[in-house]
């Protein structure tokens, strides 16, 4: 694996003028914020080496680098999910590419279903902390220390610093967001009611089929974590209506504009 990573680190370094210390990991529905980014550079997954290929519709499957705010940013437009059939390893390569390459902060989004019957479809939800529900841990196996350490902190697993700017940001453009916790299953189904139920009754605030694996090793590296979920769909008693990928794309459609504004002026915040 540390043959693998240190590869693709020197095939990225090799095509950047300056290494970025900030990555962004866009999720379903969300890639439009690389529309902000001026000098552009795209790298389509399947040409990096030792890369995955997101298979996803609404994951366009990009690695871009630019500037958001005048400040350099490594993009990844589409990410790759547990259920997609890639191992952990897979899932979280990426972020140890970053890691290598001296990325210290991660953003990240996803696209996520709404427990807390006080939240709206649409609402913006600044990731507090997180629930891991999947059957497989990222960092299962033989620990490398150069990478981290074998039993890492999640205290904190989201900047509290950051999501104290992000209300900020969001309240100097009047733009409502809410906080809460994100539980993160294998997927690829959505979730039944008494699914909705349980997650509900264990804390979580929403639920959704990636982001806590990349925030596992973000954490392991490191890294300080910023999350934002859009709340796509509701599964509150009373509110459970049947759900597609596609209507979950269209309101993300709808609402990304704002997480943009959030994400745009974080990343300035940061440089």
């Amino acid at each position: 694996m540390l043959k693998k990573i240190q590869e693709t680190a020197f095939y990225l370094k090799n095509r950047l003028d300056s290494l970025p210390h900030i990555g962004i990991i866009l999720g379903t529905g969300l890639g439009n914020l690389v529309t902000q980014l001026t000098q552009k550079i795209e790298i389509p997954y399947d040409i990096i080496p030792n890369f995955p290929v997101s298979t996803v519709e609404g994951h366009q499957g990009k690695l871009i680098i630019g500037k958001l705010g005048g400040v350099d940013v490594l993009v990844m437009q589409g990410r790759f999910h547990y259920y997609e059939g890639y191992d952990m390893q897979k899932v979280t390569f990426p972020v140890r590419v970053m890691q290598a390459i001296g990325i210290d902060t991660l953003l990240i989004s996803n696209a996520s279903g709404g427990l807390n019957p006080d939240f709206e479809i649409g609402d913006l939800m600044l990731i507090t902390d997180h629930i891991n529900l999947f059957p497989e841990h990222p960092l299962r196996g033989k620990n490398y220390e150069v990478l981290g350490t074998r039993f890492p902190d999640m205290s904190e697993a989201y900047s509290k610093t950051l999501i104290a700017q992000a209300k900020t940001i969001a309240a100097k453009h009047n733009i409502k967001v809410v906080e809460g916790i994100y539980a993160g299953t294998s997927g690829p189904t959505f979730e039944t009611p008494a699914e909705y139920k349980y997650f509900r009754i264990i804390g979580a605030d929403a639920v959704g089929m990636s982001t806590v694996p990349e925030v596992i090793v973000a954490k392991h590296a490191g890294m300080q974590v910023f999350g934002i979920s859009v709340i796509t769909d509701l599964g509150v008693p009373g509110k459970i209506v049947e759900i597609s990928h596609e209507e979950v794309q269209e309101v993300g459609d709808k609402v990304q504009p704002l997480m943009t504004l959030i994400m745009k002026e974080l990343v300035c915040f940061l440089a």
